[in-house]
């Protein structure tokens, strides 16, 4: 798989998280600059989609039995900021800004352990 996309996405994933941290500690709901920065982190898990699938379609595989547990993350990446938005939507507070800033966080703890899964790490 593509460690530096991996990376991006976590990194990106980070900076959203600090971001919507910082607005929920000044008492402020998500705005839609918010949303427009979960746009351009979406847009990059569903490239690391693209890519796993197009790795996983050309025969490479994730050291182990991981193939099932790769995927299962795959798409659980992708699903983490939208879900977190449409959370905030329900909860225009501050509480909606925590809740994406948790939400990317996570996200970065995925992008972590998918490339984990992808090295042999599918753990118990």
């Amino acid at each position: 798989m593509l460690t530096p996309l991996t990376v991006v996405v976590a990194v990106a994933a980070l900076l959203q998280a600090a971001w919507c941290g910082y607005a929920a500690f000044r008492d402020q709901p998500v705005k839609d600059w918010h949303y427009a920065g979960m746009a351009a982190v979406l847009l990059l898990t569903l490239a690391q989609l693209v890519v796993g699938l197009v790795a996983l379609g050309g025969g490479e595989r994730p050291a182990g039995d991981g193939t099932a547990v790769f995927v299962s993350y795959l798409v659980m990446v992708v699903l983490c900021l939208p879900v977190v938005a449409i959370v905030s939507l329900g909860e225009r507070s501050r509480w909606g800004s925590a809740t994406v800033s948790a939400g990317a966080l996570v996200l970065a703890v995925l992008e972590l352990r998918l490339a984990d899964v992808w090295a042999g790490g599918v753990g118990g």
